[in-house]
């Protein structure tokens, strides 16, 4: 790419990126925001509980002092960057939270903590901007996301690309020039961490999908462009092969393309679950009138072969293991994938016999689609098929705001209690059209 065409697309993005207005959102894309928001919040809620959530805390206490910013149902003070490491990587310690079948990944687990941290850190108070901001994370790391698939020959997780996202609402909130912007960019895609992402799949552990690293390096980016501090061009805005993905910004707004997700698993197990509970349901069925379990699904799905977790990353990243809970319990939440579910001798019997294909059919058509069928095998004999199924929540078939709003009830009212609970939610779903920041940012804030 020749220089003048490279400043010509981070022209673009920094105009979009700087000159946007919550004027220019139609409604339609400032009530996503807010969804995604109030889904955000709810899965925060419900992982602060996790070992993960509790040991960065304690580590973003530690080692990343200061007193910018207070960390997410937390309370403590620290570095706008610790407190982002800490808000993201909680998100991340429960899989229920909204993501992007082509990014193959999760933009807002990183970029809402990170906007909550710089906000606090750079007295921002004005709730259409946040809105805003919010919106913009959306459109950059949804892109950066498609980018790096596009262009990178191994599967990274959402912490590589969330990183870029983070360091463009950086610029916008510290009001960057074009040049700083630019340099922020860079060096939060070359610091982002381009971890593997089939890595933790195959071994399920802390790490997960990255994006509490790269909320923090996208947060330092910022900072050291400010501070005079220069990266490397960032490829994934900048070579030839993503100049359409940059090229409708404003006008294809990426944030309505998120799913929805209804259970705190891997995207990818939801299909077999949700077949699994359509035909409990339609069947009048009990656990105990299976045999086994018989799954045809696509390659990354069968990849998650835990059957027998011993920890919730295991439980979250297992196709087998939700299955059998949903089988067993009509559902799967939260406290189906801690530790006191893993004795269950009925779900550990479906999880353990369980039998998982993968079809070249399903292959071809993830991530655009991502589908499962399933048999269940009954002990009177009787095979039950449900035919090709997806999850629910995807944006071609999108939950309404009830179902929205239950689950963050359901995933927030038990940690926070009823009065926070229902003042978060008033708050977020008015966000923009009346009241105000400051009101919202101490409940999210607060220790539990």
């Amino acid at each position: 790419m020749t220089a003048e065409k490279a400043r010509a697309m981070t022209t673009t993005l920094h105009d979009f990126l700087h000159q946007t207005t919550y004027a220019d959102l139609p409604d339609e894309i400032r009530n996503f925001a807010r969804r995604w928001l109030l889904d955000l919040i709810g899965v925060a809620a419900g992982g602060r509980g996790t070992s993960m959530s509790r040991i960065i805390h304690n580590h973003a206490a530690r080692q990343f002092g200061g007193s910018g910013a207070q960390m997410l149902f937390d309370g403590r003070f620290v570095s706008p960057a610790g407190a982002a490491l800490a808000g993201a990587t909680t998100i991340d310690s429960l899989d229920a939270h909204d993501g992007h079948k082509l990014t193959k990944g999760h933009v807002g687990c990183g970029v809402f903590p990170s906007l909550l941290a710089f906000a606090q850190a750079e007295q921002l108070e004005d709730p259409q901007e946040f809105l805003t901001a919010l919106v913009l994370g959306y459109e950059i790391g949804t892109r950066a996301g498609i980018a790096l698939h596009r262009t990178a020959a191994d599967y990274h997780t959402s912490g590589a690309w969330v990183a870029l996202a983070v360091a463009a609402l950086g610029a916008r909130v510290l009001r960057l020039n074009a040049a700083q912007t630019r340099e922020a960019l860079g060096i939060a895609e070359y610091h982002g961490p381009r971890s593997q992402m089939m890595r933790t799949i195959d071994h399920p552990t802390m790490v997960k999908d990255g994006s509490g690293w790269g909320a923090m390096a996208g947060v330092s980016a910022a900072y050291l462009a400010q501070d005079g501090f220069t990266g490397a061009p960032a490829l994934t805005v900048e070579q030839d092969a993503v100049t359409d993905l940059w090229a409708d910004l404003g006008q294809n707004w990426r944030i309505t393309e998120q799913y929805f997700k209804a259970y705190p698993v891997c995207r990818w197990a939801q299909p077999p679950l949700q077949a699994v509970l359509n035909l409990r349901k339609a069947h009048m069925l009990t656990s105990q009138d299976v045999a086994r379990i018989e799954i045809t699904t696509f390659h990354e799905s069968r990849r998650l072969a835990v059957t027998a977790p011993k920890t919730t990353e295991e439980a979250q990243y297992s196709t087998a293991f939700p299955t059998a809970v949903g089988m067993v319990r009509g559902t799967c939440g939260p406290t189906d994938v801690e530790e006191s579910s893993f004795s269950d001798p009925e779900i550990q019997r479906l999880a353990r016999s369980m039998v998982i294909r993968e079809s070249d059919i399903y292959n071809a058509a993830f991530p655009a689609k991502r589908i499962a069928d399933v048999t269940l095998v009954l002990k009177d004999g009787r095979e039950l098929q449900s035919g090709p199924t997806e999850a629910i929540g995807d944006p071609e078939n999108p939950v309404s705001l009830e179902t929205v709003v239950a689950k963050f009830r359901a995933y927030s009212e038990p940690v926070l209690g009823q009065r926070r609970m229902q003042d978060i939610e008033t708050r977020v779903l008015g966000l923009g059209d009346h009241g105000d920041l400051t009101g919202l940012l101490p409940l999210l804030t607060a220790p539990l």
